[in-house]
C-alpha cells in the first residue's frame, strides 16, 4: 500500500539536525568580526599588490553548496575540448556521467565536473595565444594557492637533490623559488639568480652563466616583488641551452596578462603558474597551465595526489565566474589603469625625493627605499616601521626587502600595488594625493635604533603628531570619496567592535573643537603607568572612587586641556577634558601606539602601553567637580605635582619649580676589621685559602683555580656569595620606584622572575650592577654587590627619602612610589626570621646536586620546571629557600639559593655532599671573565668611568622608559661613544698574563684599547677583556698587548739599543666573540 508523503512523515516524526539560522544568530562574535574587517577595508588605502578586492559574485560562489564536496580526482579529460556551450549542455553532461561516471573517488561530484571543467575552459579562453587556441592548452585548477602549485610541480618532476634555479628572494624572488627557510630550499640544491646592482635589473648573461655552471632541472622565471616584465624569450633559450623546464610564476601579474598590458609566457614557457587572488580578482587559489601533453599528466599527478587530495570546488566554481568578468571590457580597462597608477605613483615618490627601487614599474606594483632614511644616529627607517605608519595613518602595504638588503629581517623597503585603489577608482589625481600622502610622512619619520644585543640594533622610529594627524586626514577623505561595493556596516549591534573601530579608524572630525566638559575612558593593565606619564598630576594616588584635577601637556609644555582623572577600578579610568575631546583622544591613541615623539629631547622614550582609549558619548556637568581646586594654568595645589618626576610637558612647562635637592654623594667608611659570613668556618675547615675581599675573609681557592673552574663547567661549582647585599622591596609604589632607580624595565618583570639591571647615579655611570627578582606583584628581592652594598643602602634610602637629587635638570623632583614602598636590608638582624643571603650553584649538573635534597615531590618539579630567570619558592634540605635560575658564570644551569644566613653554612655542606665543587674567588672571576661578563671597578665604573654600554650591555638600560636615574647623562655619553668592551684571547699559551691597564696596540702599534679583565679560560689560554675602539672590535681582529706593563722597566728608545739588551715586546691576540658561542 501506498502512504501519501506527508502521512509517512508524521508516522516516523523525523527530527533533523541542521543548524538553522544566519551567522548574526548563531555566532555574533564572527559576525562582528566580519563587519568590522569590512569597516577596516571602506577605511583604509589598501596598497598590497598581493590583494584585491574581490567581487561579490565571486565572494557569493565561495559560499556555495559546492564548499560541502570532496571530490578527489578530475573531470573526464575529453571535456576539456568541449566549447562553454557544450559544457553548459548539463542534461547531455549528467546523462553521460549516469552512463559511464567519471574518474573522481567521490560519487556525488558529477555537478563538480561541469563546473570545474567550465573553470578550466574560461581560463584557456583567457590566456590562448596566436599560436596556441584553448584546445591546446591544458588546465589545472584545484592548486589550493601558489605554494602548493609551485610545490606541485616540483613534486612531480624532480627528486630531492636535484638543482632548482630561482630567484633570490632578496632580490625579488618568492619563498617558493628557493628560499632557505621553505621546503623549495630545504628539499632541493637552489642555485639563486638575482638583479645587477648597479642597475637593479635583470642580468640574462650572469643568469645564463649560472645555469651554464649548475645545469639546474627547472628554472623558475617569474617573481613577488622585481616590477619589471620579465624578457620570456631569453629564459626559454637559457632553458634549452642547459635542457631544463622552464617555470613561469606570473602569480601577480595574470591579471594584467589577461588584458595584454604584460607579456604572456604561454607557449613559451613549460608550465605557467599563477594565483588567482591579485590582480586577476578571484578567489584564493591557483591554476597550472602547459601546452605540452606529456608535462600535463605529470602536473595532474602532481597536484592530485602528489601535493594535496580533495580540491576545494567552491573556489573552483567562484573562479569560473572571476573568469568570466575577466573576459569583459571593463576588466581590461582596470587593468590598464592599474599599470597606469603605479607608473604615476613611481614617478611622483621619486619627484618627492623617494627612491624607487629598480628604476621604476612596467606592472602593477613598486618598490621604494625608505633605508636611506636616515636618523640623527644613522639608523635607517626600516620597511617595519614604514608600513607600520603608514598602516596607522591609513595607507595598507608591506615591508619588503630590496637588493642592497642581507636578511628579510632587515629589510628596507616598502612595497606598493595598486590593484585595489584602481578597483576603487583611484586614477593619476588621487593617485598624486594618496603618494603625496605617503611622501609627507615618510619623509618627516625620525629613525633610531635601540640596543638589542652586543652588536644588533633594534631599528625604530618616531613621527610629529601634527604631521601624523594631518596625513591621516588626508588618507580619510581620499578613503571616503573611492568607490565601495557593499554597505559599510555601522557596527550599531556590537558595542565592542563599534568601540574598537572609533578608536582604531580615530580622525579628528573637521568641525569645530568640542569646548564641553567630555569623558575618554582608560583601559589596560598599563592604564595607571600610562596615565601618570600623559598627565601632570599623581595617578598613582588615586584609590578607587578618587578624582583629582590634572592637565594635559603636549611635548612642549603647552596645555592641550585642563583635565579630571578619576580611577574606577584596578585597570579603568575615567580623563575628563575641558575642551577639545577629539584631539586629547586623538593624541591619547598616538601615545598607547607608541611611534609619536613626545620629549623634544629623548626620541626613545614610549609611554606605557598599550590601553584602550574610548569616547564616552554622554558630557559632563561642571558641577559634578566643584569640589575640585582649579586654576587658570599648571600650578602646584591644582592639578599639577611639582614633585612629580617626569610627566609628558614637564622640561617646557612655564610652572614654578621647587626647592633644589643636593647631589648624592658617598665616602667609604674606613674598614674596621674583616668580616666574616656564615660559612667561613666551613671554608676553614675544607682548607681554603683565605683572602680579603669587599670588607670579608673570603676563600680563594680551595684546590686551584683550574680545577675549580672545570669542575663548573663540566659539573657543578658551588660559591658562597653570602657577603653580597640583599634588599626587599614591597608595597603597592615598589614596581614605580624600582622602575624610577634601575635601568632595565622593573614594570615588565613578571611575577616569577629575574633580571640584569643597574643603579646609575644622576651622571650616567654606574652605582653598582644589580639583579632583580620579581617575587610577587608588590614584592621584590635585589641582589647587589658585596663592595657597593654600604653605598648602594645609603643611595636607596635617599631617593626614597627624597633628599637627594635624581635629575640633573629639575633638581627639585622625587621617585614615584617612595612613599608607599617598605624597603628592607634582608641580610640585617632586624629583618629577623626573613633574612636572605646568596649561595650560587653553577654548572651543567646543579640541578641534579640540587634535587638530591630532600624535599617534597611539588616542590621538585618547581625545581625542574625553571626555565632561565625564573624563581621560586620551595623547601629542600630543610630550608626555606627561594631559588633563582640565575648566576653570573655564564652557565645556563645555574642556580643562586636565598637561603637564612643561620642555615648557609648547612646548606653549603648538603650541597658540597650531593656532589658540588666548592669554588673560590678566583675560578668566580675566571669564569665570568670567560663569558665575557662584567665586574664592577673593570668593566663598570672604574678608571674609565665605564657605563653598561661601554661594558657591551647597552639592552640592559632600556630606554624607552620616559624616566629613570641617569637616563639623560647616559644619552648625552651615548651620542659620541667610541669605545665598548670585548673579549680577547692570547694566541699562544704560557705566555705573560695581561693585567688590568694594559694598553692595547693595533697592528700598526696604535694604541686602540686597554685591558679591563684577565684570567685563564677552560682550554688554557689567557683570556680577558678589553675596552677597545669600536673600530677595531670585529672578531678576528689581531691585536698586540703590552702584558703587565706596570711592572715592565723603562727601556731605551729603539735607536739606543745594543747587543744584550732587553726591551718591551707586546704579546699577541686576537679579538673574539663578546660571549662565547654555545654549542648546538
Amino acid at each position: 500500500m501506498l502512504y501519501p508523503l506527508s502521512q509517512l512523515r508524521k508516522e516516523l516524526c523525523v527530527v533533523d539536525f541542521l543548524f538553522r539560522g544566519n551567522l548574526a544568530q548563531i555566532d555574533p562574535d564572527v559576525a562582528a568580526l566580519i563587519d568590522l574587517e569590512a569597516v577596516r577595508q571602506a577605511r583604509k588605502l589598501i596598497l598590497v599588490p598581493s590583494e584585491s578586492s574581490v567581487p561579490y559574485a565571486v565572494r557569493e560562489a565561495l559560499s556555495s553548496p559546492f564548499h560541502n564536496l570532496y571530490a578527489e580526482g578530475y573531470p573526464p579529460s575529453h571535456w576539456r575540448k568541449l566549447a562553454e556551450d557544450d559544457l553548459l549542455d548539463v542534461d547531455a553532461r549528467l546523462a553521460e556521467l549516469r552512463r559511464n561516471s567519471g574518474k573522481r573517488y567521490y560519487q556525488g561530484a558529477e555537478i563538480a565536473d561541469i563546473v570545474e571543467s567550465l573553470a578550466r575552459r574560461r581560463v584557456a579562453e583567457r590566456f590562448a595565444t596566436g599560436k596556441l587556441k584553448p584546445n591546446d592548452l591544458f588546465v589545472n585548477v584545484q592548486p589550493l594557492s601558489g605554494a602548493p602549485a609551485n610545490s606541485a610541480v616540483y613534486t612531480a618532476l624532480l627528486q630531492p637533490g636535484d638543482t632548482l634555479m630561482g630567484m633570490n628572494l632578496l632580490h625579488g624572488g618568492h619563498l617558493t623559488h628557493g628560499s632557505p627557510v621553505a621546503r623549495s630550499g630545504l628539499q632541493y640544491n637552489i642555485v639563486s639568480y638575482g638583479v645587477n646592482l648597479e642597475t637593479e635589473r635583470l642580468d640574462y648573461d650572469e643568469i645564463r652563466a649560472l645555469a651554464l655552471e649548475h645545469k639546474p632541472k627547472i628554472i623558475v622565471a617569474g617573481f613577488t616583488s622585481y616590477p619589471w616584465s620579465p624578457d620570456w624569450a631569453q629564459f626559454r633559450a637559457i632553458a634549452d641551452e642547459v635542457g631544463a623546464i622552464l617555470l613561469a610564476d606570473v602569480s601577480h601579474v595574470a591579471g594584467l596578462i589577461i588584458a595584454e598590458v604584460f607579456p604572456s609566457p604561454v607557449g613559451i614557457a613549460d608550465i605557467v603558474m599563477f594565483t588567482t587572488h591579485k590582480t586577476l580578482g578571484g578567489p584564493r587559489g591557483a591554476v597550472l597551465i602547459t601546452h605540452k601533453s606529456a608535462l600535463a599528466s605529470k602536473v595532474d599527478r602532481g597536484v592530485f595526489p602528489g601535493e594535496q587530495g580533495g580540491p576545494h570546488v567552491n573556489t573552483i566554481t567562484a573562479l569560473a565566474v572571476a573568469m568570466k568578468l575577466a573576459s569583459t571590457v571593463q576588466f581590461k580597462a582596470l587593468q590598464q589603469q592599474t599599470v597606469y597608477n603605479a607608473k604615476r605613483m613611481a614617478e611622483r615618490l621619486t619627484q618627492n625625493g623617494l627612491r624607487v627601487v629598480y628604476g621604476g614599474t612596467d606592472s602593477h606594483m613598486l618598490l621604494a627605499d625608505v633605508g636611506r632614511i636616515k636618523g640623527k644616529d644613522g639608523s635607517p627607517l626600516s620597511g617595519d616601521m614604514a608600513a607600520r605608519i603608514l598602516d596607522i595613518a591609513g595607507i595598507v602595504c608591506n615591508r619588503n626587502t630590496i637588493p642592497t638588503d642581507v636578511s628579510p629581517f632587515r629589510a628596507t623597503g616598502v612595497r606598493f600595488g595598486t590593484p585595489w585603489v584602481t578597483q576603487r577608482g583611484f586614477r593619476e589625481q588621487e593617485m598624486d594625493a594618496v603618494t603625496d600622502a605617503i611622501s609627507e610622512l615618510l619623509l618627516s619619520a625620525q629613525p633610531f635604533s635601540y640596543a638589542g644585543g652586543f652588536d644588533r640594533k633594534d631599528w625604530r622610529m618616531k613621527v610629529d603628531f601634527e604631521t601624523l594627524v594631518r596625513v591621516k586626514g588626508k588618507v580619510n577623505h581620499l578613503a571616503t570619496e573611492a568607490g565601495i561595493d557593499y554597505v559599510v556596516p555601522d557596527l550599531a549591534d556590537y558595542y565592542i567592535e563599534a568601540d574598537a573601530a572609533a578608536e582604531h579608524f580615530h580622525v579628528l572630525p573637521d568641525d569645530e573643537p568640542s569646548e564641553t566638559w567630555q569623558t575618554i575612558e582608560i583601559n589596560g593593565p598599563k592604564a595607571a603607568r600610562f596615565l601618570d606619564v600623559a598627565v601632570t598630576s599623581n595617578v598613582y594616588a588615586l584609590g578607587y572612587g578618587d578624582i583629582q584635577p590634572s592637565w594635559v601637556l603636549d611635548g612642549d609644555g603647552r596645555v592641550l586641556a585642563r583635565a579630571v582623572v578619576e580611577r574606577l577600578t584596578e585597570d579603568t579610568y575615567l580623563l575628563h577634558v575641558e575642551r577639545n575631546i577629539d584631539v586629547i583622544a586623538e593624541w591619547l591613541i598616538a601615545l598607547s601606539d607608541g611611534y609619536t615623539r613626545f620629549e623634544p629631547s629623548d626620541i626613545y622614550a614610549k609611554v606605557p602601553g598599550p590601553v584602550s582609549i574610548s569616547i564616552l558619548p554622554d558630557a559632563i556637568p561642571p558641577q559634578k567637580f566643584g569640589d575640585l581646586q582649579f586654576a587658570d594654568s599648571p600650578i602646584p595645589g591644582a592639578g599639577f605635582d611639582p614633585d612629580k618626576a617626569y610627566f609628558i610637558g614637564c622640561r617646557g612647562v612655564d610652572a614654578p619649580a621647587g626647592d633644589p635637592l643636593p647631589v648624592f654623594e658617598w665616602q667609604e667608611p674606613e674598614p674596621n676589621g674583616l668580616l666574616k659570613t656564615t660559612i667561613h668556618d666551613v671554608h676553614v675547615k675544607l682548607g681554603a685559602k683565605m683572602v680579603p675581599f669587599a670588607g670579608y675573609d673570603m676563600p680563594v681557592w680551595y684546590t686551584t683555580v683550574s680545577e675549580e673552574h672545570l669542575a663548573t663547567r663540566q659539573a657543578a661549582g658551588l660559591f658562597d656569595v653570602t657577603h653580597m647585599g640583599v634588599f626587599e622591596f614591597t608595597g603597592p609604589g615598589a614596581e614605580a620606584f624600582l622602575n624610577a632607580i634601575t635601568a632595565n624595565d622593573v614594570a615588565n618583570l613578571k611575577v616569577g622572575k629575574a633580571h640584569y639591571s643597574y643603579l646609575l647615579g644622576v651622571d650616567g655611570l654606574p652605582i653598582d650592577d644589580i639583579f632583580v627578582y620579581r617575587l610577587g606583584v608588590e614584592e621584590f628581592m635585589v641582589v647587589v654587590n658585596a663592595s657597593n652594598n654600604d653605598k648602594n643602602w645609603a643611595w636607596v634610602n635617599a631617593v626614597q627619602e627624597g633628599t637627594v637629587a635624581i635629575d640633573p635638570q629639575r633638581t627639585w623632583v622625587k621617585a614615584p612610589g617612595r612613599e608607599n614602598v617598605l624597603v628592607r636590608d634582608l641580610r640585617a638582624m632586624t629583618s629577623g626570621i626573613h633574612r636572605r643571603v646568596d649561595v650560587a650553584l653553577q654548572g651543567p649538573k646543579s640541578r641534579d646536586v640540587l634535587l638530591k635534597l630532600a624535599g617534597s615531590d611539588a616542590d621538585k618539579a618547581k625545581v625542574k620546571g625553571m626555565a632561565w630567570a625564573s624563581v621560586v619558592g620551595v623547601n629542600l634540605g630543610g630550608h626555606d629557600l627561594v631559588i633563582s635560575r640565575t648566576g653570573y658564570t655564564g652557565e645556563r644551569m645555574a642556580f643562586e639559593i636565598f637561603v637564612h644566613p643561620d642555615e648557609a653554612p648547612v646548606l653549603f655542606e648538603q650541597l658540597i655532599a650531593a656532589g658540588a665543587t666548592p669554588c673560590g674567588l678566583a675560578a668566580r672571576d675566571s669564569l665570568r671573565t670567560e663569558a665575557g661578563l662584567p665586574l664592577y671597578g673593570h668593566e663598570l665604573a672604574g678608571h674609565f668611568d665605564m657605563n653598561p654600554a661601554d661594558a657591551g650591555f647597552a639592552s640592559y638600560v632600556k630606554l624607552w622608559k620616559p624616566f629613570f636615574v641617569g637616563k639623560q647623562a647616559y644619552l648625552d655619553y651615548e651620542a659620541q661613544r667610541d669605545r665598548i668592551c670585548t673579549r680577547f684571547r692570547m694566541d699562544n699559551k704560557g705566555v705573560r698574563p695581561p693585567q688590568p691597564g694594559d694598553p692595547v696596540l693595533d697592528k700598526r702599534g696604535r694604541v686602540v684599547g686597554t685591558v679591563t679583565s684577565c684570567s685563564i679560560d677552560s682550554e688554557g689560554y689567557q683570556l680577558g677583556q678589553v675596552l677597545i675602539k669600536t673600530s677595531h672590535v670585529a672578531e678576528g681582529t689581531p691585536i698586540l698587548i703590552f702584558s703587565n706593563a706596570a711592572n715592565t722597566r723603562d727601556g731605551k728608545s729603539p735607536a739606543e739599543l745594543k747587543p744584550g739588551d732587553r726591551t718591551a715586546v707586546p704579546e699577541s691576540a686576537t679579538i673574539v666573540s663578546r660571549f662565547p658561542k654555545r654549542n648546538k
